[in-house]
């Protein structure tokens, strides 16, 4: 991937988490070299990537568009994640090194960070919630694991973008982070696997319920 794609990339993605799109809006090859500053080519290859990710979908015709779920599309998902992440959390309690739950320390202090700014920063606290999670999927050691996770990870935040969440709900997030991070530090398997999933299905229900508020 060129520089130019890279930069597209963040920009259309940051543009997508923001909910500055609406699900199942159509984009065009042209809106978004003016939004990222860049030729249509690079703009291809950064849509591309999303695609990947399934923040973008393409019809029959070829025509992009934000991509819509459905609440059994995203319950399916989060039940998914709920299972998959369990066990990763599960694996990493035993795996996970010292300096690695420093680490994520560190990453959730900043979501902290973000959350308490006034307004709370909804994409710095999206990316520091993806760096956390990626560590623990890391961690458990099973690539596989990896690479279908990430294919879920990030679907249904177009549809329910964090804006949706309430500063309550945010910092809920990050206390829930603060205790998969003892559970971790007690080296205590069935702990961080409950903790995993209590996590992912709270926030199941505030992307569901805001969906439902936006019909």
């Amino acid at each position: 991937m060129t520089r130019a794609s890279d930069q597209a990339y963040g920009k259309i993605r940051g543009f997508l988490l923001r909910g500055e799109a609406k699900p199942g809006e159509q984009l065009t090859e042209d809106q978004l070299a003016q939004i990222t500053g860049v030729s249509r080519t690079p703009v291809r290859e950064a849509v591309s990537r999303l695609e990947a990710e399934m923040l973008l979908v393409r019809n029959e015709s070829k025509r992009i568009f934000v991509a819509d779920w459905s609440r059994d599309d995203i319950d399916e998902m989060f039940t998914l994640r709920e299972m998959l992440e369990g066990h990763a959390a599960e694996r990493a309690a035993d795996r996970l090194s010292e300096a690695q739950i420093d680490e994520l320390a560190a990453v959730n202090a900043k979501l902290h960070a973000a959350v308490d700014c006034e307004p709370p920063n909804v994409v710095e606290f999206l990316d520091e919630n993806r760096i956390f999670h990626e560590i623990i999927t890391e961690a458990a050691q099973s690539p596989r694991l990896g690479q279908v996770l990430a294919m879920l990870v990030e679907q249904p935040v177009v549809l329910h973008t964090a804006r949706s969440y309430s500063v309550k709900d945010l910092r809920q997030s990050a206390r829930d982070h603060d205790e998969l991070i003892a559970a971790f530090r007690a080296r205590d398997r069935s702990w961080a696997r409950a903790v995993m999933a209590s996590h992912l299905r709270r926030a199941f229900h505030t992307f569901a319920d805001a969906a439902e508020v936006a019909e």
